[in-house]
Protein backbone atom coordinates (compact mmCIF):
# COMPACT_ATOMS: atom_id res chain seq x y z
CA UNK A 1 0.00 0.00 0.00
CA UNK A 2 1.55 3.28 -0.87
CA UNK A 3 1.42 6.42 1.59
CA UNK A 4 -1.27 7.88 -0.22
CA UNK A 5 -3.29 4.87 -0.48
CA UNK A 6 -2.80 4.67 3.25
CA UNK A 7 -4.02 8.28 4.10
CA UNK A 8 -6.90 7.75 1.74
CA UNK A 9 -7.94 4.84 4.12
CA UNK A 10 -7.33 6.65 7.21
CA UNK A 11 -8.86 10.11 6.41
CA UNK A 12 -11.86 8.04 5.85
CA UNK A 13 -12.03 6.26 9.29
CA UNK A 14 -11.19 9.60 10.79
CA UNK A 15 -14.01 11.49 9.37
CA UNK A 16 -16.27 8.40 10.61
CA UNK A 17 -14.54 8.47 14.16
CA UNK A 18 -14.58 11.99 14.23
CA UNK A 19 -17.36 13.27 11.83
CA UNK A 20 -17.68 16.97 13.42
CA UNK A 21 -14.04 17.69 14.71
CA UNK A 22 -13.23 21.38 16.50
CA UNK A 23 -10.30 23.35 18.09
CA UNK A 24 -10.01 22.41 21.62
CA UNK A 25 -9.17 25.71 22.12
CA UNK A 26 -12.29 27.83 23.87
CA UNK A 27 -12.02 31.45 21.76
CA UNK A 28 -14.90 34.00 20.14
CA UNK A 29 -12.51 35.83 17.69
CA UNK A 30 -9.62 35.43 15.79
CA UNK A 31 -7.52 37.67 18.38
CA UNK A 32 -8.99 35.19 21.15
CA UNK A 33 -7.38 32.44 19.36
CA UNK A 34 -4.16 33.65 18.31
CA UNK A 35 -3.23 34.55 21.79
CA UNK A 36 -4.65 31.31 23.56
CA UNK A 37 -2.69 29.53 20.44
CA UNK A 38 0.47 31.31 21.66
CA UNK A 39 -0.13 30.23 24.99
CA UNK A 40 -0.80 26.31 24.41
CA UNK A 41 3.10 26.45 23.78
CA UNK A 42 4.73 23.42 26.05
CA UNK A 43 1.37 23.72 27.42
CA UNK A 44 -2.06 21.27 27.39
CA UNK A 45 -5.18 23.31 26.19
CA UNK A 46 -6.97 22.64 29.32
CA UNK A 47 -4.91 24.66 31.05
CA UNK A 48 -5.03 27.36 28.67
CA UNK A 49 -8.82 27.22 28.70
CA UNK A 50 -8.40 28.26 32.31
CA UNK A 51 -6.37 30.83 32.10
CA UNK A 52 -7.89 32.87 29.06
CA UNK A 53 -11.09 34.23 30.19
CA UNK A 54 -9.25 36.26 33.08
CA UNK A 55 -6.90 37.32 30.22
CA UNK A 56 -9.56 38.32 27.83
CA UNK A 57 -11.89 39.85 30.60
CA UNK A 58 -8.72 42.12 31.48
CA UNK A 59 -7.54 42.47 28.02
CA UNK A 60 -10.61 42.25 25.26
CA UNK A 61 -9.12 43.91 22.49
CA UNK A 62 -5.63 43.94 20.74
CA UNK A 63 -5.13 47.72 21.41
CA UNK A 64 -5.47 46.76 25.74
CA UNK A 65 -3.04 44.11 25.48
CA UNK A 66 -0.84 46.44 23.22
CA UNK A 67 -1.01 48.75 26.10
CA UNK A 68 -0.70 46.35 28.87
CA UNK A 69 1.72 46.37 31.63
CA UNK A 70 3.49 42.92 31.17
CA UNK A 71 3.50 41.94 34.80
CA UNK A 72 -0.42 42.10 34.78
CA UNK A 73 0.14 39.46 31.51
CA UNK A 74 2.46 37.51 33.53
CA UNK A 75 0.62 37.28 36.98
CA UNK A 76 -2.53 36.03 35.01
CA UNK A 77 -0.47 33.85 32.20
CA UNK A 78 1.99 32.12 34.86
CA UNK A 79 0.32 28.51 35.11
CA UNK A 80 1.15 28.32 31.59
CA UNK A 81 4.55 27.87 31.95
CA UNK A 82 6.94 29.86 29.63
CA UNK A 83 5.28 33.18 30.85
CA UNK A 84 7.78 35.79 30.43
CA UNK A 85 8.46 34.45 26.72
CA UNK A 86 4.73 34.31 26.32
CA UNK A 87 4.21 37.60 27.65
CA UNK A 88 6.19 39.55 25.62
CA UNK A 89 4.61 37.40 22.70
CA UNK A 90 1.04 38.00 23.34
CA UNK A 91 2.04 42.43 23.75
CA UNK A 92 4.65 42.29 21.07
CA UNK A 93 1.52 40.63 18.74
CA UNK A 94 -1.16 43.12 20.24
CA UNK A 95 1.21 46.32 19.21
CA UNK A 96 1.73 44.93 15.93
CA UNK A 97 -1.55 44.04 15.19
CA UNK A 98 -2.60 47.47 16.10
CA UNK A 99 0.44 49.56 14.44
CA UNK A 100 0.34 47.44 11.07
CA UNK A 101 -3.12 46.17 10.59
CA UNK A 102 -5.35 48.76 12.25
CA UNK A 103 -6.07 46.76 15.36
CA UNK A 104 -7.90 43.22 13.23
CA UNK A 105 -5.96 40.00 12.98
CA UNK A 106 -4.70 39.29 9.53
CA UNK A 107 -5.71 36.76 7.34
CA UNK A 108 -2.87 35.51 5.07
CA UNK A 109 0.46 33.80 6.53
CA UNK A 110 2.70 36.14 5.21
CA UNK A 111 1.42 38.79 7.75
CA UNK A 112 0.80 36.05 10.91
CA UNK A 113 4.41 35.39 10.38
CA UNK A 114 5.39 39.55 11.01
CA UNK A 115 3.78 39.21 14.97
CA UNK A 116 5.78 38.23 17.73
CA UNK A 117 5.60 34.52 18.68
CA UNK A 118 3.69 33.44 15.43
CA UNK A 119 4.84 30.86 13.79
CA UNK A 120 3.38 28.68 10.92
CA UNK A 121 1.86 26.04 13.49
CA UNK A 122 -0.14 29.32 15.33
CA UNK A 123 -0.64 30.88 11.80
CA UNK A 124 -2.31 27.87 10.43
CA UNK A 125 -4.45 27.19 13.63
CA UNK A 126 -5.92 30.88 12.81
CA UNK A 127 -6.02 30.41 9.58
CA UNK A 128 -7.74 27.32 9.26
CA UNK A 129 -9.75 27.22 12.35
CA UNK A 130 -11.14 31.15 12.35
CA UNK A 131 -10.84 32.21 8.84
CA UNK A 132 -11.56 28.36 7.24
CA UNK A 133 -8.61 29.16 4.89
CA UNK A 134 -6.39 25.65 4.15
CA UNK A 135 -3.27 27.21 3.77
CA UNK A 136 -1.17 24.48 5.76
CA UNK A 137 -1.98 21.60 8.11
CA UNK A 138 -0.86 22.07 11.75
CA UNK A 139 1.76 19.86 13.26
CA UNK A 140 1.89 19.70 17.14
CA UNK A 141 3.04 16.75 18.98
CA UNK A 142 0.41 14.90 18.60
CA UNK A 143 0.19 15.31 14.99
CA UNK A 144 3.98 14.50 14.58
CA UNK A 145 3.03 11.38 16.93
CA UNK A 146 0.21 10.12 14.82
CA UNK A 147 1.34 10.85 11.93
CA UNK A 148 4.88 9.33 11.94
CA UNK A 149 3.38 5.93 13.86
CA UNK A 150 0.76 6.06 11.04
CA UNK A 151 3.47 5.58 8.52
CA UNK A 152 2.72 8.91 6.98
CA UNK A 153 5.98 10.88 6.97
CA UNK A 154 9.81 9.96 8.43
CA UNK A 155 10.40 13.02 9.24
CA UNK A 156 10.93 14.59 12.73
CA UNK A 157 10.65 18.67 11.12
CA UNK A 158 7.45 20.02 11.43
CA UNK A 159 7.87 21.71 8.30
CA UNK A 160 8.49 18.47 6.37
CA UNK A 161 5.78 16.79 8.40
CA UNK A 162 3.33 19.39 7.67
CA UNK A 163 4.87 19.17 3.44
CA UNK A 164 4.40 15.14 3.55
CA UNK A 165 0.82 15.53 4.94
CA UNK A 166 -0.39 18.83 2.61
CA UNK A 167 1.17 15.90 -0.37
CA UNK A 168 -0.95 12.91 0.53
CA UNK A 169 -4.43 14.66 2.15
CA UNK A 170 -6.90 17.35 -0.43
CA UNK A 171 -6.26 20.83 0.78
CA UNK A 172 -10.13 20.72 2.11
CA UNK A 173 -9.22 18.73 5.00
CA UNK A 174 -6.24 19.87 5.94
CA UNK A 175 -7.52 21.72 8.92
CA UNK A 176 -10.27 19.08 9.97
CA UNK A 177 -6.94 16.48 9.63
CA UNK A 178 -5.11 18.39 12.28
CA UNK A 179 -8.26 18.62 14.80
CA UNK A 180 -8.81 15.42 14.00
CA UNK A 181 -5.31 13.66 14.79
CA UNK A 182 -5.20 15.71 17.76
CA UNK A 183 -8.16 14.38 19.45
CA UNK A 184 -7.12 10.74 18.31
CA UNK A 185 -3.99 11.21 20.14
CA UNK A 186 -5.62 12.58 23.22
CA UNK A 187 -8.37 9.93 23.05
CA UNK A 188 -6.61 6.75 21.80
CA UNK A 189 -3.25 7.03 20.41
CA UNK A 190 -1.70 8.29 23.68
CA UNK A 191 2.42 8.82 23.64
CA UNK A 192 3.44 6.24 26.42
CA UNK A 193 0.59 3.89 26.28
CA UNK A 194 -1.83 4.02 23.46
CA UNK A 195 -4.59 2.42 23.59
CA UNK A 196 -3.89 0.23 20.26
CA UNK A 197 -6.94 -2.56 20.93
CA UNK A 198 -9.13 0.33 20.67
CA UNK A 199 -8.27 2.39 17.42
CA UNK A 200 -10.01 1.90 14.55
CA UNK A 201 -6.97 3.10 12.59
CA UNK A 202 -5.32 -0.41 13.97
CA UNK A 203 -5.48 -2.45 10.31
CA UNK A 204 -3.33 0.53 9.01
CA UNK A 205 -1.00 1.41 11.14
CA UNK A 206 3.31 -0.19 11.24
CA UNK A 207 3.05 0.62 14.73
CA UNK A 208 0.37 -1.38 15.99
CA UNK A 209 0.46 -3.72 19.07
CA UNK A 210 -2.35 -4.33 21.20
CA UNK A 211 -0.55 -5.45 24.01
CA UNK A 212 0.00 -2.43 26.67
CA UNK A 213 3.03 -4.39 27.92
CA UNK A 214 4.82 -4.29 25.00
CA UNK A 215 4.32 -0.27 24.96
CA UNK A 216 5.22 0.00 28.84
CA UNK A 217 8.19 -2.30 28.51
CA UNK A 218 9.28 -1.66 25.22
CA UNK A 219 9.21 -5.28 24.61
CA UNK A 220 8.58 -6.17 20.63
CA UNK A 221 5.07 -7.02 19.74
CA UNK A 222 3.16 -8.56 16.48
CA UNK A 223 0.83 -5.76 14.75
CA UNK A 224 -2.35 -7.69 12.82
CA UNK A 225 -0.30 -8.45 9.80
CA UNK A 226 2.52 -9.86 11.69
CA UNK A 227 4.60 -7.03 11.43
CA UNK A 228 7.15 -6.98 14.56
CA UNK A 229 7.34 -3.47 15.72
CA UNK A 230 8.37 -1.71 19.16
CA UNK A 231 7.04 1.35 20.25
CA UNK A 232 8.42 4.69 19.82
CA UNK A 233 11.95 4.64 19.87
CA UNK A 234 12.32 0.96 18.89
CA UNK A 235 14.99 -0.90 17.25
CA UNK A 236 14.88 -2.51 13.70
CA UNK A 237 12.76 -5.72 13.90
CA UNK A 238 11.95 -8.52 11.26
CA UNK A 239 13.60 -5.64 8.49
CA UNK A 240 11.90 -3.19 9.50
CA UNK A 241 12.21 0.02 11.50
CA UNK A 242 9.65 0.43 14.25
CA UNK A 243 8.70 4.29 14.16
CA UNK A 244 10.23 6.45 16.21
CA UNK A 245 9.04 9.58 18.49
CA UNK A 246 10.52 13.04 16.93
CA UNK A 247 12.69 14.36 19.46
CA UNK A 248 11.12 16.92 21.93
CA UNK A 249 11.11 20.81 20.99
CA UNK A 250 13.68 22.86 22.31
CA UNK A 251 12.64 24.41 25.42
CA UNK A 252 13.42 27.95 24.81
CA UNK A 253 11.83 27.94 21.62
CA UNK A 254 9.77 31.63 21.71
CA UNK A 255 7.72 30.55 18.51
CA UNK A 256 4.49 27.76 17.92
Amino acid sequence: MTRKERAERIQEILVREYPAPRCALNHKSAFQLLCATILSAQCTDERVNRVTPALFKRFPTPGALAEADPGDVTGIIRSTGFFNNKTKSLIGAAFRIVEDFGGTVPETMDALLTLPGVARKTANVVLGTWFGKNVGVVVDTHVTRLSRRMGLTRNTAPEKIERDLMAVFPREEWTNLSHRLIHHGRGVCAARLPRCADCAVGTLCPSYDPDPESWRTGRTGKGPAKRSVRGEGGRTLAGRTAVKEAPARKRNRRKA
